[in-house]
């Protein structure tokens, strides 16, 4: 089992040896060739992946001209001026309730894939922060029946798997893909490295401190909790990003200008 799971970082590193540079990075390099190469690659006509290159091509010189793109500044610019659980059963359903986790999963981030340029990527984000609010509520509620029964270990699964929807849908797939994209072109290598940090340290802190925060303030009240942390996510959304699908990356300073 655990042999399989090796697989798909494998694919992944073959894909990522067939991935050319961004144009954007070839062109703050001045290799203005390789750039249209690669544009010409991904889009659907040369005329439109010379289209691509003049648009791209003041943003990456504007910086550089400012004196702006080195690593200093770019650091200095972006930190200073910032814009109970339950395992009822045999071996089998346990294995059964991973499996249907992973499923689950899967087909909610291929609805996000497929729906994150014609739906847009706020709608998803803020549907996302209200189901994980929603379904982590329910499910601190489960927890709180003092008897365990087939029914409220049906209605805690179910939630599990309501949450995995609602997080695969939107904050799951679209919240890396949203931060890279917002994120003004002088800044994204850093800012995107940033942001990817800490997410995985706030994902390292929320599992170290599990079992403590459980302890402290018993299990229905880390899903509360977090529950919480989603409606405020949800407020921030609605309130602070606006739609950036369809718009290219060089308009992300203009679209935040008001921010």
């Amino acid at each position: 089992m655990f042999a399989i799971g090796a697989l798909p970082p494998v694919f992944l590193a073959a894909g990522v040896l067939a991935m050319p540079e961004s144009p954007r990075w070839l062109l703050m390099r001045g290799r203005y060739e390789e750039a249209r190469t690669v544009l010409v690659c991904t889009s659907d006509t040369p005329a439109e992946a010379d289209l691509r290159l003049q648009e791209i091509k003041p943003a990456v010189e504007a910086p550089q001209a400012a004196g702006s793109s080195s690593g200093g500044a770019v650091w200095k610019e972006m930190l200073l001026r910032p814009t109970k659980t339950i395992a009822a059963g045999s071996n089998s359903a346990i294995l059964g309730a991973t499996i249907a986790v992973g499923v689950v999963k899967t087909c909610f981030i291929l609805v996000a894939t497929f729906l994150s340029d014609h739906v847009g990527r706020r709608p998803l984000l803020l549907a996302s922060a209200a189901g994980i609010a929603v379904t982590l509520t329910c499910l601190g509620l489960t927890l709180c029946v003092g008897a365990t029964s087939m029914v409220s270990t049906a209605a805690c699964v179910a939630s599990v798997l309501a949450f995995v929807a609602a997080f695969s849908v939107g904050f799951g797939p679209l919240a890396p893909a949203y931060s890279s994209e917002i994120i003004p072109l002088r800044l994204r290598a850093q800012g995107t490295s940033l942001g990817t940090a800490v997410n995985r340290l706030t994902c390292a802190l929320v599992t170290m401190t599990f079992i403590s925060l459980a302890d402290w303030i018993t299990m229905p009240g880390c899903f509360f909790l977090y529950a919480g942390v989603a409606a405020a996510a949800f407020v921030f959304v609605y309130l602070q990003l606006p739609e950036t699908s369809g718009r290219s990356l060089e308009d992300m300073d203009e679209l935040f200008a008001g921010k």
